[in-house]
């Protein structure tokens, strides 16, 4: 095997006997031959309560839909099948709050109880089958209790990242028309509470679809309670509503399981829908094989639930494979940057998966904080959000694996629902590539006109194969997901970042193609960000474009277009991200602004963030020709 000018780490022996995927060649050829086989076979693992007739029905591509006439439901397979004498009593999750001293751990029964009661509770609302749940809760216990219970009863759950501003939660609550908000009286976040009710009091104020609020007593802080419309959880939890046994109804294996919503490139976000069935296989199949899951592990996935790395493998994913999740509350760095490796000694997380943003932020506090604590029960490390560097990569696998930690590298998309590039314990690492294609997955590096390039040659990355977890439409809005995925090349998906596929058959992504920024791991849209900086009074125009960070990955750059009379300034600057901030989110704080006369725009007046790009490098700007006033 060659090693594109990068080492090749083999993983070692012990890792590969102990691998439930030990021939991962054979295994990618069987899936290959026959994607629909392999699918079923790892469909049957589970419980349905009625099985399908049809594997995949593409009659209506690219509305795919898997395990047509099937029914289940996740909490099924993730709460329900794990309650026998023999697993009741294990441990589904353990939580531990900033404030380290605050523990709480749930068995598979005690889990099941808490998600009966919240389940009982959004009953006692009107809350049933189709209705869209908000939710809005930091990294708590309750967040599994609310997705689970939305999906018990055939509820649709929302889950808004518990750091979004009142408008960027209203635009979402909005455009799904929820019927309820679960939110808290406030998140800890390095020592200080940031303040969820108020956030969506202002948000809630004008929207027609919310009938209700349930706050969960977090930092116990003081909130305003409007009298009709929101609701101490606590106290309904005491009430005879949340009391007795609710079953988990059986859905359609295409039911919606819940929207979730990433930046688009128009500004308007995106709510991507996944449903129960083909969505409980692809993320089953995926972390069991993938991270070699086992039901002894603890799992330590470090994602917040409101982005689909929560979703799909902190919450979904361990509890269907009857794993122990761990979930904390704080942040890698307070009060002291070796927090987390406290953590991996002290309960004894033996995978662990995390953004390089995070590897990269506490590589440069040097060693010695990892050094100092045990991290002998890890047995794999896994990287999520973005391209590791290699250097990065090298650090946490010596450093924090003890070099003998393999490191699963994983690319997908909140729309893909799964993993689609990665490898197995079993297989040879490459620092810096995110690994092959999943079994039943082809992939392939495209040309503008759709051919496929030649290897080493960057191009666009598409996939060639239907998968069980794949989104199923965008909210509301069919035609844009056809145009948006499908309509560039016909056939395949695209999956708008760029690509290179090694001699090897190695995946290298190199990053976005649209308008869409990752910064740490987060997804931005240029044209949210653009859009709150016009908001501000001092600005006519704003162009957002990302440029590289050692840390971050990409850092937000602002072109931005004065109102007459306005002269540049730090003051300004500063301003300027406290606003977007305030109107989108933190994450979202631009790192650098420049203030030219004019933005370059082609002669239909779009933005050519390319030559923005390039100026603000120092980079060549190409091809000008399109270019309005060349």
């Amino acid at each position: 095997m060659t090693t594109d000018h990068q080492d090749v780490f083999e993983p070692p022996a012990e890792i590969v006997d102990r691998a439930r995927v030990k021939d991962w060649r054979a295994v990618e050829a069987r899936a290959a031959a026959d994607p629909q086989a392999y699918w079923a076979d790892q469909a049957s693992e589970l419980e349905w309560s009625k099985p399908w007739d049809k594997v995949l029905d593409d009659s209506a591509a690219p509305f795919y839909k898997w395990f047509t006439g099937a029914r289940t439901n996740i909490v099924t397979n993730a709460v329900d099948r794990h309650l026998s004498s023999a697993t009741r009593n294990k441990l589904a999750l353990i939580w531990v709050g900033e404030d380290t001293s605050k523990v709480r751990t749930f068995s598979y029964f005690s889990l099941n109880r808490e998600v009966e009661q919240m389940a009982n509770i959004l009953l006692s609302m009107g809350v049933g089958k189709g209705d869209v749940v908000t939710i809005y809760l930091p990294r708590i216990p309750e967040i599994f209790f609310a997705m689970l219970a939305c999906a018990k009863i055939g509820a649709v759950h929302s889950v808004i990242f518990a750091g979004y501003s009142a408008d960027a939660l209203s635009t979402r609550i909005d455009d799904s028309e929820s019927k309820l908000v679960i939110t808290a009286d406030g998140s800890w976040v390095n020592g200080k509470v940031f303040p969820l009710k108020k956030i969506v009091d202002d948000a809630v104020r004008y929207s027609p679809s919310v009938e209700n609020v349930v706050v969960v007593r977090n930092t116990g802080t003081e909130v305003t309670m409007d009298t009709v419309r929101d609701h101490w959880y606590h106290e309904l939890a005491r009430l005879p509503i949340a009391k007795g046994h609710c079953p988990t109804v059986q859905l359609d294996a295409e039911d919606p399981l819940f929207i979730l919503y990433t930046s688009g490139s128009t500004g308007k976000p995106k709510a991507i829908l996944h449903t129960h069935g083909g969505y409980q296989v692809g993320t089953y199949t995926t972390l069991k094989d993938s991270f070699d899951m086992k039901p002894e592990d603890r799992w330590w996935c470090t994602a917040d639930p409101g982005w689909i790395t929560g979703h799909s493998y902190l919450v979904y994913g361990p509890l269907l494979n009857g794993a122990t999740a761990f979930m904390f509350e704080g942040n890698p760095t307070y009060p002291y940057p070796d927090i987390w490796w406290q953590l991996v000694e002290h309960y004894g997380i033996t995978s662990f998966y995390t953004a390089p943003t995070a590897i990269r932020t506490l590589m440069r506090f040097g060693d010695a904080w990892v050094t100092k604590h045990d991290l002998s029960t890890l047995r794999l490390l896994g990287s999520v959000g973005e391209p590791i560097n290699p250097e990065a990569w090298r650090w946490f696998h010596r450093v924090v694996g003890g070099g003998r930690c393999p490191i699963i590298d994983t690319w997908w998309q909140t729309e893909t629902g799964m993993f689609q590039i990665t490898t197995v314990p079993s297989m040879p690492q490459k620092p810096g590539s995110a690994g092959r294609p999943v079994f039943g997955q082809q992939a392939a590096i495209l040309d503008e006109a759709g051919h496929e390039v030649p290897v080493g040659t960057e191009g666009f990355l598409v996939l060639k194969n239907p998968w069980p977890a794949m989104m199923r439409t965008l909210f509301k809005d069919p035609d844009r997901y056809r145009q948006a995925y499908w309509e560039k090349y016909p056939g395949v998906y695209l999956t708008g970042d760029s690509a290179r596929i090694d001699e090897d058959g190695y995946i290298w992504v190199i990053g976005r193609t649209d308008d869409v920024i990752k910064v740490s791991g987060h997804r931005l849209g240029t044209a949210e960000v653009e859009s709150a900086l016009v908001s501000h009074p001092a600005v006519v125009e704003a162009a957002a474009i990302g440029l590289p960070h050692e840390v971050k990955g990409n850092a937000i750059h602002c072109s931005v277009i004065l109102a007459n009379g306005v002269q540049p300034s730090r003051e300004l600057e500063e301003d300027l991200r406290n606003h977007v901030a305030e109107t989108l989110s933190p994450i979202a704080k631009p790192d650098s602004f420049d203030f030219p006369e004019k933005l370059p725009k082609t002669r239909s007046g779009k933005i050519m963030r390319r030559i923005l790009r390039a100026r603000a490098l120092g980079q060549d700007e190409g091809d000008l020709s399109t270019l309005e006033n060349s």
